[in-house]
């Protein structure tokens, strides 16, 4: 387990003081997948920094497994550090080595037998998919490959934590599905616990079990992803979950209802149900939805015909609908 209890840190700028964190207080299960999602410049990367302690805290601690990680003298930190491997953004691969060497050298430092090392990095490029890249330097790879000899590079020394600072934010969504389904994998064969830092909520959507949002150093909210999806407590949380959200006075229609989907099945078509079951058709007007692990999550604004009869028809339809919603807005306008 992770706790961070009341941790902070300030750096120190020619216009004074600057405060990155402050009083972040988080608690990160064994076995989590763990988002912690913000704009830039919240100061997602200074925390997962001082996670290992790469930034020291100004104040507060860093508990892993109950062992203060702040407290410990800088041998014992070593020693601790090697339960925590960390992947980046730029990768940070070794470019005069071949991919099995780099994945190797934690290895080589930690003083394991050269033959040793080398039987194990070539598992660790079968476990990431690439066991016919060993011999490879890292300029032949694409975007991709790197990320995942540099994911087998943070396993080698067997962590009971995996770090990801922006690890997928350099490359493009196909490849970034694949990596983030690779960390999944890894995961769940193995029970590491994954904290990904991220500024992308389709990457918290694609595997996160748990988010916190973290806002101008702070953490604004934490739950578990449904939760924090369903229903953001936080100006920053829906600023996160409903980037182009719908403001009504945008709209103009009658008979208007807003819908909120909370956590359904993301593959039973709502409105294409509606006409077939009540042969009632709705216009959607405007909606910002999402798919979450297969559930549905967001809202969806539906003008109603003008027929009275048939609106009430389609209002007593959608909500008689489980995991939905229904609100109707009286008084909207364009």
């Amino acid at each position: 387990m992770i706790e961070l209890r009341q941790l902070s840190k300030t750096f120190p700028t020619s216009e004074g003081s600057f405060d990155a964190l402050k009083d972040v207080n988080l608690t990160i299960s064994d076995g989590d997948i763990f988002g912690v999602v913000g704009m830039s410049g919240a100061g997602k990367s200074t925390l997962v920094r001082c996670i290992n302690l790469l930034e020291r805290p100004s104040s507060g601690q860093v508990l892993i497994d109950g062992q203060d990680m702040t407290a410990l003298a800088p041998k014992q930190l070593r020693q601790m550090r090697r339960s925590i491997g960390m992947i980046f953004q730029q990768f940070n691969l070794l470019m005069q080595r071949t991919c099995l060497k780099n994945i190797c050298f934690p290895m080589e430092i930690a003083g394991m037998d050269a033959a040793q090392a080398r039987q194990k990095g070539m598992q660790l490029l079968e476990i990431v998919g690439l066991p016919d890249k060993a011999g490879a330097y890292p300029v032949q790879l694409s975007g991709g490959q790197k990320q995942r000899i540099a994911i087998a590079r943070a396993l080698a020394s067997d962590p009971k934590v995996l770090l990801c600072d922006e690890a997928t934010s350099a490359l493009d969504p196909t490849t970034t599905r694949s990596i983030l389904r690779l960390i999944q994998d890894i995961n769940r064969r193995m029970g590491i616990t994954v904290v990904i830092i991220t500024h992308e909520m389709a990457v918290v959507e694609e595997i996160c079990s748990h988010v916190a949002i973290l806002d101008h150093g702070r953490v604004m909210e934490t739950g578990t992803v449904e939760e924090v999806f369903q229903n953001p407590q936080t100006e920053a949380g829906r600023r996160l979950v409903y980037p182009d959200g719908v403001r009504l006075d945008q709209l103009s229609a009658a008979n208007v209802v807003r819908i909120a989907f909370n956590g359904g099945s993301s593959y039973e078509p709502l409105i294409a149900s509606l006409a077939i079951d009540c042969g009632v058709k709705v216009n959607i007007l405007g909606a910002d939805t999402r798919n979450v692990n297969g559930q549905a999550f967001g809202t969806m604004l539906l003008g109603l015909p003008q027929d009275g009869t048939e609106a009430a028809k389609a209002l007593a339809y959608l909500r008689a609908q489980p995991d939905v919603t229904v609100e109707e807005v009286p008084d909207y306008h364009g």
